[in-house]
């Protein structure tokens, strides 16, 4: 027992012990314990037990420590409970309430320190939640309703409308099954209203969304007729915006003005949304003295770029002018509630002050301040551009007004957009004041280099629709000069040297452009066309086919497209090609005959007749297209049909004799003799020295055996000879001209006469020959009129117009007026 310890008084550990071995379980010393060997050998581990419950002093005379450390005699009483500040056997009496944790001085006779309790085992399991309890089914079902509430909102962040409105079906559906469980099982009083009116405020958006009118404004009037939810009233704003959606606007002013009513002053912000949301449904109702009163109050209290900008235009649509000024003053002053740009300009050597501007100079805040700059400058130049006429008694008065008016304000760079916005309103006005506007541009030329730019390439621009390439080289040179990645610039400048025929050059600009603007498509267009000058078909062809690829409808385009593989003697791509485009310009004539153009060169003759004549019908002054439907008609064996196309020809070119003698020959082929021979009859009067036509009186009137025969005949022989007369004029004057350049002396006067001489002497030999001949029968094969029809050696054809397409893709064309301009936007 000298190894029990016992807490001394002088101790200042109470602790002690915590760590001594209990000497119960050292099993390999009881050999050695006198004790336990003298109870074994005795009676004295045998003895029963002693009626009191705890030892008393009949254990022995071990001394005790107490708190005063002497050693007595443990008593306890008859009852066997031991008397105040007994302890047990052999424990020594602890020192401080720490016994609770688990904590002795000593340790207990047969037992272990255990603090843990480890030795009882492991704890026992949890006890499992009941499932099946209504409790446990309501939170559930809540938890499905938020979830289901969630999908929903999700699912239209996604544009995904018709499953949105799926998932709020159902969560109404479950949340009408959870408010019954309530009921049932007497927790009415329990019921989640939030969850309530989230569920309907989400199936009156999804409702809303779906452009289910009627529907929402049911569930609205649900919410709001519900007085145990707060706030509802404010939902008779989505129920006016339904309204305004439905075009019924006197009940949207009602229910705007009804939640204007129940929103708090304290509420500012809104309530001014409101009062412009009722002042935009009077303007849609051409109410503009009550929409005024609502702008005029928004911007006394708290002025914004669009309420002002709204006012502009209700004072100009009931031409007010000096409220209009008045207004416009408001717009300029009003607060962008942005920050100053120079806080991104780093003011410091700081790298980490630097590394943190860099940082926000991109960042989301940024980007929505410049948006909402760039939307103030837009209103601004509309207010301008739309109230300068009518302030003042001249437009320029007026615009110069407005730019004073910008200058003495926040937005005084745009006082110089404002100039050329005013340049440009003169080009487009229809009394051509183009002076004005190119003084206008000029005054810019000692501006700063953007607006300088800007001007610079107007100037290019309008010089080189005045084909004053001089000029419009010089100001593109100037805009390049003052802001070298201008892409309207360089494609200015390489149109004026693609007039010149430096293609190689002109292409370098057109890549350079595309170089500072990828997304240039003018510069891609007219490089394009560069390689198809060059022959670089290849190269051309995938221009155009990126071009394509970002202009999908451009029928510019896709012409172009069909005329390079057209060149590239891939008729059948062409033909695709030219089939997509007239999905885009159905009534398009130049294209409809090059698909009839193509699909004769096929072979395909009743196809080629279906595209010329849809071109024939949307524009009948097509000489192309009627020569080719009246030999379609005459190679057909209808010469008929072949006499209207060109009856209209004789209309359209009434100098050209051919059309008439086709008319002529058509009839004589149909076997209308009488009506061929007046037709000649008329031909002979208008042209009488028309050899062809001649021939035919001739003819006609032997067989009909007519008494102007010899009349005829005498002419015909007189005609010949003056042919014959012409032809040795002709060979005399080249050999005369021919003996000038050899001898090369002073007679290159009468040289250049002959020469003149022959080469009219020559077209009329050229259309003499292709005449048929006098010994020709009737029954001549129609393939030779046709082919005699078709020699175009007589005077110009009238001027006709061009379609759109054709005006920009013919080879010898160069889009300019498409591709060049650099107007700014309005």
């Amino acid at each position: 027992m000298e190894n029990v310890h016992l807490a001394a008084e002088n101790e200042d550990d109470l602790y002690s012990g915590y760590n001594d071995y209990n000497p119960t379980f050292d099993n390999e010393e009881l050999d050695n314990d006198i004790g336990f060997q003298q109870a074994v050998r005795t009676s004295h581990g045998r003895r029963p037990p002693m009626t009191a419950k705890f030892p008393g002093t009949a254990i022995g005379a071990r001394p005790v420590g107490t708190s005063y450390g002497q050693a007595r005699t443990q008593m306890s009483s008859s009852m066997g409970r031991p008397m105040t500040g007994a302890v047990q056997d052999g424990a020594a009496r602890p020192m401080t309430a720490v016994r609770a944790a688990g904590y002795s001085s000593a340790l207990t006779r047969g037992s272990t320190f255990d603090p843990l309790g480890q030795s009882k085992g492991p704890a026992p399991a949890l006890e499992a939640k009941m499932e099946d309890s209504p409790e446990e089914k309501i939170k559930i079902l809540e938890k499905k309703v938020n979830d289901l509430i969630e999908e929903s909102c999700m699912a239209y962040s996604r544009g995904d409308l018709q499953l949105s409105l799926e998932k709020a079906k159902e969560a109404g559906r479950k949340e009408r099954v959870l408010v019954r469980q309530r009921e049932q099982t007497g927790t009415a009083d329990h019921i989640n209203l939030d969850l309530t009116y989230s569920v309907l405020f989400n199936l009156a958006n999804q409702y809303a969304n779906n452009d289910m009118f009627q529907e929402a404004l049911n569930t609205y009037s649900v919410i709001v007729k519900n007085k145990m939810f707060s706030n509802a009233g404010r939902l008779k704003v989505n129920m006016a915006n339904i309204y305004f959606k439905q075009k019924n606007y006197p009940k949207a002013i009602k229910f705007y003005r009804m939640a204007l009513d129940q929103i708090s002053n304290a509420h500012k912000e809104m309530r001014i949304k409101i009062m412009q949301n009722i002042g935009v449904v009077f303007v849609k109702m051409g109410q503009y003295s009550d929409a005024i009163t609502s702008f005029e109050h928004i911007m006394s209290e708290c002025p914004n770029i669009k309420s002002g900008f709204n006012l502009i235009l209700c004072y100009y649509a009931i031409g007010d002018r000096d409220r209009m000024k008045k207004s416009f003053q408001k717009l300029i002053s009003a607060p962008l509630g942005i920050d100053d740009e120079d806080k991104y300009i780093p003011a410091s050597e700081d790298p980490h002050t630097n590394m943190v501007i860099e940082a926000i100079k991109n960042d989301p805040l940024h980007q929505m301040e410049r948006d909402r700059k760039s939307l103030a400058e837009k209103y601004i130049m509309t207010s301008a551009k739309l109230i300068a006429p009518a302030i003042e008694n001249s437009f320029a008065a007026g615009f110069d007004w407005c730019v004073d008016m910008v200058k003495s304000s926040q937005y005084v760079e745009l006082a110089n957009d404002l100039e050329i916005n005013k340049a440009i309103t003169y080009l487009r006005q229809r009394d051509f004041n183009q002076e004005e506007a190119v003084e206008t541009l000029k005054t810019f030329e000692k501006k700063d280099s953007r607006v300088k730019s800007a001007a610079a390439t107007n100037l290019s621009f309008l010089y080189f629709l005045e084909k004053d390439f001089d000029l419009a080289d010089r100001y593109a040179d100037m805009a390049m000069s003052a802001d070298r990645y201008n892409p309207a610039a360089l494609i200015n400048k390489g149109n004026t040297v693609f007039v010149r025929q430096d293609y190689e050059k002109a292409g370098e600009f057109f890549k350079e452009a595309l170089r500072n603007d990828s997304s240039c498509t003018e510069g891609l267009y007219n490089l394009g066309l560069t390689y198809k000058k060059l022959g670089r078909l290849d190269e051309a062809l995938d221009c155009f086919l990126k071009l394509h690829a970002i202009l999908r409808n451009c029928a510019q385009v896709m012409f172009q497209l069909a005329c390079l593989y057209e060149m590239l003697e891939d008729p059948h791509q062409a033909i695709d090609w030219l089939m997509q485009l007239i999905s885009v310009t159905p009534t398009d004539p130049q294209v409809l005959a090059k698909l009839g153009e193509l699909y004769d060169t096929e072979g395909d003759k009743s196809q080629a007749f279906q595209y010329y004549y849809e071109s024939f019908r949307y524009f009948p002054s097509n000489i192309d297209v009627i020569e080719w439907l009246g030999a379609y008609y005459i190679d057909t064996q209808f010469c008929e049909k072949a006499i209207q196309y060109f009856e209209r020809a004789t209309l359209i070119q009434p100098t050209q004799v051919k059309w008439q003698l086709m008319v002529a020959s058509c009839y004589r082929r149909s076997g209308n003799y009488q009506k061929a021979l007046d037709t000649y009859k008329d031909i002979h009067r208008n042209f009488p020295e028309n050899v062809e036509c001649l021939r035919f009186l001739v003819r006609l009137c032997t067989d009909m055996g007519l008494k102007e025969v010899q009349e005829y005949a005498t002419k015909l022989k007189k005609v010949e000879k003056m042919k014959e007369i012409r032809e040795q004029r002709v060979k005399s004057g080249r050999e005369s001209s021919a003996r000038g350049r050899r001898e090369g002396s002073a007679g290159s006067d009468s040289s250049h006469s002959g020469q003149g001489t022959s080469t009219r002497s020559e077209r009329l030999s050229a259309k003499l020959r292709a005449l048929p001949g006098s010994n020709e029968p009737y029954e001549a094969s129609a393939q030779r009129d046709i082919d005699a029809s078709y020699v175009d050696t007589l005077g110009p054809q009238m001027e006709r117009p061009k379609t759109a397409a054709k005006k920009c893709i013919e080879e010898d064309e160069f889009a300019d007026e498409e591709l060049g301009d650099d107007l700014l936007p309005e």
